[in-house]
């Protein structure tokens, strides 16, 4: 079993640490995307895919297309009930797919169908609905390379300010249910 990570943390926080605990307790290859990090360039509607197939940039988004992978996780920090900028530009990457069919009028392969999770994680009150843009992000980013996350395959934790990610036993247990799921 193979499983991709898009960790859109920028440093070692809260979200990479369930992220290792995660990857502690799943059997298989584990390979964790850094957007931040990695060579991902944002759309700037360069049009390129109206006419042709596929997006002129060839980067590390090819890693979301490689069919080797049964499980995509996004894992990712909420800023101000948000993705962070990269995962912002990883999805607005995926517009290629839409242009590619409506303008072009090629049809990209679909990637085999994957099982999906998603982890957020975030400071703040715990409000039940200041997630809501982050979620939905995410669920579209795994839409878009057909791999699906149930709803118990959704962790949100978004009390950081006052206890870190990892002290908390029920995230962490949903993050141990999680992995074990996805084997």
């Amino acid at each position: 079993m193979k499983t991709l990570v898009i960790n859109g943390s920028p440093r070692i926080g809260d979200t990479s640490a369930l992220v290792e605990i995660l990857k502690q307790n799943l059997p298989g290859d584990v390979h964790i995307l850094l957007p931040y990090y990695a060579k991902i360039k944002p759309c700037f509607d360069c049009r390129y895919c109206w006419e042709n197939k596929g997006c002129v940039f060839k980067d590390d988004m090819a890693e979301l297309f490689d069919n080797k992978y049964d499980n995509i996780i996004i894992a990712s920090p909420i800023y101000c009930g948000g993705l962070p900028a990269p995962m912002v530009a990883v999805h607005q990457r995926l517009n290629f797919l839409y242009a590619n069919k409506r303008f072009a009028k090629v049809e990209n392969p679909k990637p085999k169908a994957k099982v999906g999770a998603i982890i957020l994680v975030g400071g703040g009150s715990n409000e039940p609905n200041i997630p809501f843009t982050a979620t939905e992000f995410s669920k579209s980013i795994l839409k878009k390379i057909n791999a699906k996350a149930p709803d118990e395959n959704i962790i949100i934790y978004q009390n950081t300010d006052a206890m870190p990610a990892t002290k908390n036993n029920e995230t962490v247990e949903k993050v141990k249910a999680l992995a074990k799921r996805l084997s």
